[in-house]
Formats: structure tokens, C-alpha cells, sequence
């Protein structure tokens, strides 16, 4: 199928992308990398009357460090997070996690902003979010606010994102010295959604767990964050019966969807498979 006609509009600053989407109101959908957006048009499944291209906007792009945060635009693509010495210096698990999307072809066109604002649950930088405590610059008609990963996905395609925003920017605390990340995914092929996969930071202190978070992909209307698994491992060693009961916990909170990647008990038990394989890795980067 085809798209049904619209018009292109391309903005040339962020106050005028604004202005034009809340001039346009409910027939206006933004444009980033396209990879979401446009196959929805092509199915008919998005009908937008108008699109507004935010590639121009080059104060939505770059990666830097400022005060105890990592800024990085919304318009950055997937191979500049990859490519950038800042992140793989001091938060590879989002150099990790983007080298697993998909192929070259959709990593330099696809953005950081454009892979969370979707609310795909099946987008690989949510869990990466909540596993990194990181916030979202919204920005919209009445001023920007700044609102945290932890609580933004409300459900398949929901976000807090209200209309008329545009996100702007992400913010990252800079992970301490000596934290250990990883992001495990398992797909049936280069270039697919995850049938499960779990990030996780892990920081220890005199031999016990002191923080640790874990997110979870694919398994549930959202990126999800476990909670319980989190909790049972503070203040303990990680060896292999820790690993195990929160790999249990973990499962636990799925709600995943049959479907061709796998029924729910196959789906669940991978989700644990991957928390499990993410916790022993993260592990073995971290300081001692």
C-alpha cells in the first residue's frame, strides 16, 4: 500500500517546529529517522495529513557531557551514539545497546529521540533508559519540563508525551566509576526485535551489591523495570543463587504476547535467560 497524501513541512528551528505542531494540532506527526512512522503510513495504520521533518534541527543533535550529566539531542542517530569517545568512555551500555538495532542501513538514519518517543515496546532504548535513571526534555508551547524514564512508557505506543511537545534532549547521570553494565539481547536474526532482553547497571561495594537496576525489552506493553529481582540483590554477594532468584523475580513481572518469536512460557523463561546472562556480565566489568 501507499500513504495517503500529505504535506512535508520542514522546520528550520525548534520554536518554529513547535509552532507549526500545535498549529496543525492532531493531523501533524513528527518525522525523525522515519523507521516507525513511515511503514505505519505505508499500511495505512498512521493516516497524518502532515508530516514535520525535525532533520534540520541541528540544536537537536550532539552528545556531551555537562556537570554530572550526559546530554544527549534527540535527533542523534544510532551511529553517532556508537561512534561517540564520551559514551564509550563513560556509558558504554548505551554503545552496547545501540549496536544491537537492526543494521548500518537503519542506524544512521534512526534517533536516539525518535526510538523512546515511539513507546515500541519492542524499541531497544527504553530499558536502556530505565537501567541508566535517565530524563527527558519535553518541549511544547507552554516551555519545556523534564520528566524521568522511570514512569514516561505508559503502554504500547503511550507515552507522557503530551501533543504539541517535542522531546529535545535526554539526560543521563554519568555512571560511577567502576559501574558494570550490560545489555543481553536475544533475537532470531540480525536486524530483529528482541524476543526478550534485559539491561542492567551494577555497582559493588566490599564485596555486595550496593545499586544495581534491571529493565527488561519485549516482555510486556512497556519497557519494565524489575523491581523485586533489583531488590533481592542489595546489600548481598552476586553469586550464582543471587543471579538465580532474580532472574525468577524478573520473570515474574513479563506479560509478553505470543507470538512468531515464541509463546508466553518460552518468551518469560528467555526474559530470566537474559537477566540472568546481563547480571553475570555486568558483574565482570565492574570494580571489586
Amino acid at each position: 500500500m501507499i500513504p495517503r497524501p500529505f504535506e512535508y513541512h520542514v522546520p528550520r528551528t525548534l520554536p518554529e517546529a513547535i509552532a507549526l505542531l500545535g498549529e496543525l494540532g492532531d493531523e501533524a506527526k513528527l518525522l525523525a529517522g522515519g523507521h516507525s512512522l513511515l511503514p505505519m503510513m505505508k499500511l495505512r495504520f498512521a493516516e497524518p495529513g502532515h508530516l514535520i521533518d525535525l532533520g534540520k534541527l541541528s540544536e537537536l543533535k550532539g552528545i556531551r557531557e555537562v556537570a554530572s550529566e550526559i546530554c544527549i539531542g534527540a535527533m542523534t542517530t544510532e551511529n553517532e551514539l556508537i561512534w561517540s569517545t564520551l559514551l564509550q568512555a563513560k556509558c558504554p551500555l548505551i554503545v552496547e545497546g545501540a549496536r544491537q538495532i537492526s543494521d548500518p542501513q537503519v542506524r544512521y538514519r534512526g534517533t536516539l529521540g525518535g526510538d523512546i518517543s515511539h513507546g515500541d515496546p519492542g524499541n531497544d532504548h527504553p530499558a536502556l533508559m530505565l537501567a541508566l535513571d535517565a530524563s527527558f526534555v519535553l518541549a511544547g508551547g507552554q516551555g519545556k519540563r523534564v520528566v524521568p524514564a522511570d514512569g514516561f512508557f505508559l503502554g504500547t505506543y503511550m507515552t507522557l508525551l503530551e501533543p504539541g511537545e517535542i522531546m529535545t534532549e535526554i539526560r543521563i547521570p554519568v555512571p560511577q566509576a567502576g559501574t558494570g553494565s550490560c545489555y543481553a539481547k536475544l533475537k532470531r536474526k540480525t536486524g530483529d526485535f528482541a524476543t526478550a532482553a534485559a539491561a542492567v547497571t551494577l555497582r559493588m561495594s566490599n564485596g555486595a551489591v550496593s545499586d544495581v537496576r534491571i529493565a527488561l525489552t519485549n516482555v510486556a506493553p512497556t519497557a519494565l523495570r524489575a523491581a523485586a529481582a533489583e531488590q533481592s540483590l542489595l546489600g548481598k554477594p552476586l553469586d550464582e543463587a543471587a543471579i538465580a532468584e532474580a532472574a525468577r523475580l524478573a520473570m515474574d513481572v513479563c506479560e509478553p504476547v505470543a507470538d512468531l518469536r515464541g509463546d508466553i512460557e518460552y518468551k518469560t523463561a528467555m526474559a530470566g535467560e537474559m537477566t540472568r546472562r546481563a547480571l553475570t556480565t555486568a558483574y565482570s566489568r565492574a570494580a571489586h
